[in-house]
């Protein structure tokens, strides 16, 4: 595992755990290079001047923040340092609530906490205790220049750091427009009925990325000089109404494994 980008301490009540951070998940994304379409060659990016044109480096630059307009204050990585955060080292546990409590739409990244040597005693008694009571722990961390609200859960044998979204970060969904409809309760019976044959366990080994995988059958043949031809996007079934839909569901969900869907 890379290495902690954060230490500090998780505090409930007066038992006070030092613990190390990690990233949690890694990405898989196919990466690409911007190149020169004539030559095929990576461009060098360069910065230039305004004032006085003259060309300068990535290593010259410094952040500055626009107090009025064309006006700077400059910030160095001292003044960042400096912030009056207790969340910058230390994590305070404000409340402990249900796990089941906060909307999925709140949650953001996912971490791991390890504990320091001489820590793993309470740091194992706060996940058990967390585990057997069906709780976690909310609180606040600060990192990457700003403070993120946070719970911290048991996950396997080890804590996990969830970051959440503050409520001003989530944009309320009541611009999404929706002409409401009339359902009827045989409607309603007749879905559950497909929710209930569809339902199994979440099994995240049975999936994958397909278009990471496609596209790099793509770049295969393209490195190959073979030509790939585009799939063509397939036509809508005529259904003539939702509950012959419904119905031709449940009759082709019951002949295949739950979770796996026909392509």
């Amino acid at each position: 595992m890379a290495r902690a980008f954060w230490k500090g301490t998780i505090n409930f009540g007066m038992v006070s755990i030092p613990v190390k951070m990690y990233v949690a998940t890694t990405s898989h994304t196919i990466n690409f290079h911007l190149l020169h379409k004539k030559c095929l060659t990576r461009p060098k990016q360069v910065l230039r001047c305004e004032t006085d044109e003259e060309y300068f480096e990535k290593k010259d630059t410094v952040r500055g923040y626009e107090h009025t307009k064309g006006q700077y204050v400059v910030l160095t990585d001292k003044d960042f340092e400096k912030v009056p955060i207790r969340s910058a080292h230390i994590i305070d546990i404000q409340r402990f609530i249900k796990v089941d409590e906060i909307s999925p739409a709140y949650f953001n990244d996912v971490h791991y906490l390890e504990p320091e040597e001489l820590a793993a005693k309470p740091y194992c008694l706060l996940r058990d205790a967390l585990r057997t009571s069906g709780r976690m722990g909310i609180a606040k961390v600060t990192f990457q220049r700003r403070e993120h609200l946070c719970c911290i859960r048991p996950y396997e044998q080890i804590l996990a750091l969830h970051t959440i979204l503050f409520q001003n970060e989530l944009l309320s969904p009541s611009e999404i427009n929706i002409k409401e409809m009339e359902v009827k309760d045989e409607e309603i019976k007749v879905a559950k009925s497909l929710i209930d044959i569809m339902t199994g366990k979440f099994e995240p080994q049975q999936y994958k990325d397909e278009y990471r995988n496609a596209l790099e059958k793509i770049i295969k043949a393209k490195i190959q000089g073979v030509e790939i031809k585009a799939l063509l996007e397939p036509k809508p079934s005529e259904i003539p109404d939702l509950m012959s839909a419904l119905r031709a569901s449940i009759q082709a969900a019951g002949k295949e494994p739950v979770g796996v869907r026909k392509r």
